[in-house]
């Protein structure tokens, strides 16, 4: 944390493993612990996350999250979405949340005053209908709500998984069709659509700029999921690197916060 503050981080973005009989007061006091040493947003805890801090400490996710809120927490990572179609789920993550308790964890925070991001895993044994199901659903939330801040498709990574027997991910076509259909669907209700270097690789991050994608994801500094399946495009970019790469694709750069605010 003192490094990235360093070199100018703005947001520290915290997820991890859901351990046993760990609760609601262990990430109340990270939170804690955080801003009471460093002015910097918190991007913490997808929905899986606190519905389990939630069910360990015994109290209900509204509670949890005014709790979080209370301590600090800015803003949720809408992870573990993967597919939100249930029979996908089913066969891909039948220990994660069912697609309705994804939802009611992400409304609930958008009702506390946590906005989300909402995220989409997709390249494995989905089919393009249940691709569209998620992507309508996200939409129907952020009607009803307003609370979603962005959009990003995570193409699957295929390495040191056990799914990678049947998908070797989707094709760089289809990549550039998420982001095109991403942007019909949201529209005026969703605008910011996220390519992430990180899983695409610069080259097709700056492709996607054309395909429906507005943001380029951030500099980083220090990723493990993706790398640990397989992602080749490395884990930092400093913002000198993120204009230089934006601007080769004929587009203007513009440095934004944590909530797509505009800092020039």
């Amino acid at each position: 944390m003192d490094e990235a503050k360093r070199v100018g981080a703005t947001e520290v973005c915290i997820q991890g493993g859901l351990r046993e009989g760990v609760g609601l007061p262990f990430y109340v006091d990270m939170l804690k612990a955080i801003k009471a040493k460093y002015d910097i947003h918190t991007h913490a805890f997808s929905p899986m996350e606190v519905y389990h801090m939630s069910k360990v400490s015994g109290v209900t996710v509204e509670e949890s999250l005014k709790a979080l809120k209370s301590a600090g927490l800015d803003s949720m990572p809408g992870t573990a979405a993967e597919i939100l179609v249930d029979a996908v789920r089913d066969q891909i993550c039948p220990d994660k949340l069912t697609t309705a308790e994804w939802v009611d964890v992400v409304t609930k925070a958008h009702r506390t005053g946590i906005p989300t991001t909402a995220t989409i895993m997709y390249g494995h044994i989905e089919t393009w209908e249940d691709r569209l199901d998620h992507i309508f659903l996200i939409r129907d939330v952020q009607r009803e709500t307003h609370g979603i801040t962005e959009f990003v498709p995570l193409t699957f990574m295929y390495e040191n998984n056990s799914l990678t027997a049947q998908s070797m991910g989707a094709s760089g076509i289809d990549d550039m069709r998420m982001y095109a259909i991403a942007r019909i669907v949201f529209g005026r209700d969703l605008p910011n659509v996220q390519a992430s270097w990180v899983k695409l690789g610069v080259k097709l991050a700056q492709v996607a700029l054309w395909c429906g994608a507005n943001d380029v994801g951030g500099t980083i500094m220090e990723e493990n999921i993706s790398k640990s399946a397989g992602a080749k495009a490395g884990e930092y970019l400093s913002p000198q690197a993120l204009q230089t790469i934006i601007r080769a694709a004929d587009r203007t750069p513009r440095e934004r916060t944590t909530l797509y605010k505009s800092v020039d």
